[in-house]
């Protein structure tokens, strides 16, 4: 239990005592801002005779964890985030949450303003927020990526086993399609599959629904999504499958904030949530897709499906391409099933040619999608490749729910690609007369030969897959290209769908603060880096003069002499070295400056594309700027233009125009670029501990102060 908000409390004899805060503060990614804002509430705080204890949300988990103690004797609660921290544990104190942005820039404002915050209450959304504080999405885009993030091991999960009963104990059965023994041990490998497919619509509905409505929503929407997916409760062959979930989801969680408004007795209010709001969304929200939205469902498709019965003497090209629309649009939802109940239907009268058509276009979208993820890798997080790599599987055995999870996080993208590259391979199958003898699709249908005409089938396959990867990579770049003139996200400039934090609910444990972990590994050095090696000669020095050239020049040969030179490779892990310190940076704008610090770092020879590097760095700035104030820049290169991890620092005397939230230029620029394959979390920890101490103006004035790259080496290795 916490106590009710009220006055700071007094003491014994009329004396005031200390005011106690506390604070939560998490950025998109969970590296530079989350601990630059604890550092600098802290500081305010201190500097006011305030008790704080501060709570970081960071990619290695959370730290300082607030504990019942902590909340129960605190007089106010400041959530500096732009990601959702989960309030509950607040309810009864003054909680004021504004963008982490904001806990860096206006520390001493937000400690004056929590004093008067409005008090949280069970159920209730954030109680105050500031104007501009950067929260890095929409509700509802935060919303679906919410459901999608706890969607996809689902996906993954039931996909690879019914795949793998599939192949390894199945067989085909010109009456039932590709069968497997029903008392076999790989029946029981597929049942296990099919639960995990069948708890995939729910579990997205229900957290998108979580997402919006918090706690009360959650049974709702899953209630809600089982229903969109049960066609037999509105008379429908087909349920409405994940788009359906998506809409149960949405209203479900605003449903529920609906009936959080009404106002209900004293006495019934601690039963709201866990009683009166599940029952009554539940049970309006099941009533209203029943009665409402399901039987139009039922009548388009009954329709859909008369109409696409006369259309059989029509060319095959035309019909292919229908089909192929239709089996792409929703992978398993009722547009798919009719097309794939149309052709099934058609075999036992001896037309397979149909079954053909859809057949080749099952595959396409799984397959599709996860190509993508492998020939723009820039354009994913690492999570959305592994689940790629899991639907080239399940594409193989013609199980287009794999393509699902990236459907549903960029539908306006995803499916217009998905359905322009099965529309091509329905007709390729059509036109090329492809047969299918069972009710099934995908390569595992011709492998195990059920399929005539098996080269023009993968032809179809192949085509409409190269179609559907490269539409979407295509449709993803230009989306985001769009962007560019967008306001930056506060954080570390992290925006766009290139890089979708799926936000979950609550803390670090959820599968929001997962991802944040898999994003944030895209900004920083990898755990492990090889000792110093030798640095290449004749680096030019990009944008700078001849002046400051020398005085680079002067500055390496004096550092060479200081004894911190003996010292190399321990500053920072060993991620920053005496070839990586530049004291004089003469670039004049952000390119010239990236390609000047790439060159610093092509120094290790750990380089090995220049030019890729500095394009690498430069896109992720076009994403939003890695500027974070307080004369900060820490651009940032994920890529396999190096081999190794490699970090490095320079100073710009004048500064460099970066796009920073406050307006400063950048004085002290950290440049960091790690392969693709780099992992672990030691240079997480260490990148926040400098992000802590560089909000120290003290050790800000001595890193700028510092005469050599010595100097430079020494201030830098207070980071501890």
């Amino acid at each position: 239990m916490t106590s009710p908000a009220g006055p700071p409390p007094t003491g014994g004899g009329g004396e005031q005592q200390r005011l106690k805060l506390l604070a939560v503060t998490a950025c998109p990614t969970g590296i530079a801002h989350t601990y630059m804002a604890a550092e600098k509430l802290a500081q305010a705080a201190a500097s006011r005779g305030i008790d704080m204890k501060v709570e970081t949300q960071g990619s290695i988990g959370a730290e300082n964890v607030l504990d019942d103690n902590d909340v129960s004797s605190a007089d106010g609660v400041i959530v500096a985030a732009d990601k959702d921290v989960d309030l509950s544990r607040f309810v009864g104190k003054r909680v004021l949450t504004v963008g982490v942005a904001e806990g860096i820039h206006h520390p001493e404002q937000l400690i004056e303003r929590v004093r008067s915050a409005p008090v949280h209450t069970a159920g209730a959304t954030a109680a105050a927020s500031a104007s501009g504080g950067g929260k890095e999405r929409s509700v509802g885009y935060k919303a679906l990526m919410n459901g999608v993030s706890y969607m996809i091991p689902f996906v993954v999960v039931g996909g690879l086993l019914i795949a793998i009963s599939l192949s390894l104990g199945g067989h085909t059965d010109p009456s039932g399609g590709l069968v497997i023994p029903k008392d076999s041990f790989w029946m029981d490998v597929n049942n296990i599959g099919v639960i995990g497919f069948t708890l995939m619509v729910p579990i997205l509905s229900g957290y998108i629904a979580y997402a919006i409505g918090d706690r009360p929503a959650l049974v709702p929407g899953m209630i809600g999504g089982w229903i969109a997916n049960t066609g037999d409760l509105y008379d429908s062959k087909a349920g409405a499958g994940f788009i359906g979930a998506i809409v149960t989801g949405f209203l479900a969680g605003y449903l529920v904030l609906w009936i959080k408004k009404v106002k209900v007795p004293k006495f019934v209010q601690p039963i709201m949530p866990i009683i009166v709001i599940p029952i009554v969304a539940t049970t309006t929200l099941g009533l209203f897709f029943i009665y409402v939205i399901g039987k139009p469902i039922s009548w388009v498709f009954e329709h859909l499906t008369d109409w696409l019965s006369g259309m059989t003497g029509t060319s095959a090209i035309l019909l292919g391409a229908i089909l192929g629309l239709m089996i792409a649009f929703d992978m398993g939802g009722p547009v798919n099933k009719t097309a794939f109940l149309f052709g099934t239907g058609l075999i036992a009268t001896g037309n397979q040619t149909v079954m053909g058509m859809c057949a080749a276009a099952i595959p396409v979208m799984p397959l599709g999608q996860g190509l993508a993820t492998l020939i723009r890798k820039r354009l994913y997080t690492e999570q959305e490749r592994e689940t790629g790599l899991a639907a080239l599987f399940m594409g193989c055995f013609g199980i287009s729910e794999g393509a699902i999870p990236f459907a549903a996080a960029r539908p306006a993208q995803v499916i217009p690609a998905n359905m322009l590259g099965g529309a091509v391979a329905g007709a390729i199958a059509g036109v090329a007369g492809v047969e299918d003898a069972v009710p099934h699709g995908g390569p595992i249908v011709a492998v195990l030969g059920a399929v005539s005409g098996v080269p023009m089938f993968f032809v179809a396959v192949l085509i409409g897959t190269a179609v559907t990867a490269l539409t979407t990579v295509t449709f993803v770049d230009v989306s985001e290209r769009r962007r560019k003139g967008a306001a930056p996200v506060a954080g570390l400039g992290i925006a766009g769908p290139l890089e979708p934090a799926l936000v979950g609910v609550g803390t670090g444990a959820a599968a929001g603060g997962a991802a944040g972990a898999v994003v944030a590994q895209r900004m920083v050095a990898s755990s492990s880096a090889p000792a110093a090696e030798a640095a290449p000669t004749g680096t030019p020095n990009v944008g700078g003069t001849g002046a400051d050239r020398k005085a680079d020049a002067d500055a390496d040969t004096k550092a060479a002499a200081t004894p911190a030179a003996e010292a190399d490779g321990e500053v920072l892990s060993g991620y920053l070295t005496e070839r990586t310190v530049k004291v004089a940076l003469g670039a004049r704008d952000k390119e010239a400056a990236v390609r000047e610090m790439a060159e610093l770092l092509a120094r290790t020879g750990k380089v090995a594309d220049l030019d890729e590097l500095v394009a690498t760095a430069l896109r992720r700035e076009e994403q939003g700027t890695t500027g974070l104030g307080e004369e900060i820049a820490i651009p940032h290169a994920k890529t396999d233009a190096v081999t190794a991890p490699v970090v490095g620092f320079a100073r710009s005397a004048e500064g460099v125009e970066w796009g920073s939230l406050d307006g400063t230029k950048a004085r002290l620029i950290f440049m960091i670029s790690v392969p693709e394959a780099a992992a672990g979390d030691e240079h997480l920890r260490i990148l926040a501990l400098l992000s802590r101490k560089l909000m120290d103006p003290g050790f800000r004035a001595r890193l700028i102060a510092a005469p050599d790259k010595g100097a430079v080496l020494e201030v830098l290795s207070e980071v501890r």
